[in-house]
């Protein structure tokens, strides 16, 4: 594949395998802009991620990687907490990862939330409620899977593949 990819990452604990979903990206498309939500700082650093050779981390609304607005693309919501996909679903833009999703969203462009949530937190009845009004809007949510330890992000394999399926 050719061109840009975004990578949203969100504070869920499974962002400490984001480096590995980077390299992964970077081997299919020619540039890849990561951003993070503030939370996701707290797991894994900006710094480790800026290390990966074809990726870019966009670090604000003013980064020259995205002025004067981001350009469409498709995006991998990965990891995507809680928090993020319930946000995402309500229309929220309260961090850059939210809003250039949405963005995206509005132009039509692939976008795919792999969910990371434990199994208390993806039983809860908004959980439900925020997938289907995802996949009404065409978001491809790729749901958790259980390893044999609970509840993980899905592999990294299977979030690629449903980037790169046709639509």
């Amino acid at each position: 594949m050719s061109g840009t990819v975004y990578l949203m990452v969100s504070g869920a604990i499974s962002a400490f395998r984001v480096p590995e979903i980077v390299a992964a990206l970077c081997t299919r498309y020619e540039r890849v802009l990561t951003v993070q939500t503030p939370n996701s700082m707290r797991v894994v650093s900006p710094l480790e991620l800026a290390r990966v050779r074809g990726n870019a981390v966009v670090s604000g609304y003013f980064d020259p990687q995205i002025l004067p607005r981001p350009t469409p693309g498709p995006v991998l919501f990965a990891p995507c907490s809680f928090n993020s996909l319930n946000q995402l679903a309500a229309g929220s833009a309260e961090n850059l990862a939210l809003a250039i999703t949405a963005e995206m969203i509005g132009f039509g462009q692939r976008v795919v939330v792999g969910l990371s949530v434990n199994e208390p937190l993806f039983a809860h009845p908004i959980v439900r409620r925020s997938i289907e009004t995802l996949r009404s809007w065409g978001v491809r949510v790729v749901e958790p899977q259980d390893t044999g330890r609970g509840l993980m992000l899905a592999p990294i394999d299977a979030l690629i593949a449903a980037l790169i399926a046709e639509m």
